[in-house]
C-alpha cells in the first residue's frame, strides 16, 4: 500500500472531524492554511490581519461543520468562510479603495485570458521583481468585489464556477467582475511599459 493510499482524504477527515476526532481537523487545517493565509492577506494587506483572519475562520469552520453538507469540496467551503470573513473586516475598517465599478464598454476589445502574460517581458530579473511589485500594488488597488474574484480565479486558480460558488454568485457576474479587474490591470501596466517601465 502506497503513503497516497494510507493519507486520508479530505472527505474521510471531515466524516472523522464531524464525528468527533479533533486530530482530523487538526489535520484539515494543516493542509489548508496556507492558502486560507494566502487568500487573507491579498484580500487584507496586512500580515497580523491576516493571521487573525485566519484563526477566525478556522474557528468559524470548527463550529460550523456539523452543517457542511459536503456538496462542495471542503476547500472550496473553506474559502468561502474566508471571504466574507475578510470582506468583513474591509468593511469594519472601511479601507479606502478606488471606486471602478462603474460599467466599461468592452465592444470589440480582447480582454487578455491571464494577466500574468504581462509579467513574461523578456527583460532583466531587477525589472521583473519590479514589475510584480507594481502589479500587486495595482491589485491592491482594485476594489474589494473584484479583487477577490481576480485572486480567487487568477491567483489561486479556482475554476470560474468554484469562484462563483465562493462568492455565491453568478457565473456572468464573476466574468464580468474579472474582465473588469483585468481591464484595469492591463491599463496600469500599459502605463508602466509606456513611461519605459517607471513606476505609475
Amino acid at each position: 500500500m502506497t503513503i497516497e493510499e494510507l493519507t486520508p482524504t479530505d472527505p474521510e477527515l471531515v466524516t472523522a472531524a464531524k464525528a468527533g476526532d479533533n486530530d482530523a481537523f487538526g489535520q484539515l487545517v494543516l493542509r489548508h492554511e496556507a492558502n486560507v493565509y494566502g487568500l487573507c492577506l491579498k484580500m487584507l494587506k496586512n500580515p497580523e490581519d491576516a493571521e487573525d483572519c485566519l484563526q477566525e475562520v478556522f474557528v468559524k469552520a470548527y463550529k460550523a461543520l456539523p452543517n457542511f453538507r459536503e456538496e462542495a469540496r471542503f476547500s472550496t467551503w473553506v474559502y468561502r468562510i474566508a471571504t466574507n470573513a475578510a470582506l468583513m473586516r474591509i468593511r469594519k475598517k472601511k479601507l479606502d479603495t478606488v471606486s471602478l465599478d462603474q460599467d466599461i464598454e468592452l465592444g470589440e476589445t480582447k480582454v487578455p485570458r491571464d494577466v500574468a502574460d504581462w509579467t513574461t517581458d523578456p527583460s532583466s530579473g531587477l525589472m521583473n521583481t519590479e514589475l510584480s511589485t507594481i502589479l500587486t500594488q495595482h491589485i491592491n488597488d482594485l476594489p474589494p468585489n473584484n479583487r477577490i474574484v481576480f485572486v480567487l480565479r487568477d491567483v489561486h486558480g479556482l475554476s470560474t464556477e468554484e469562484t462563483a460558488g465562493v462568492l455565491g454568485l453568478t457565473v456572468p457576474a464573476v466574468k464580468s467582475r474579472l474582465h473588469r479587474a483585468r481591464l484595469f490591470l492591463r491599463e496600469r501596466l500599459s502605463e508602466y511599459y509606456a513611461k519605459g517601465g517607471a513606476p505609475a
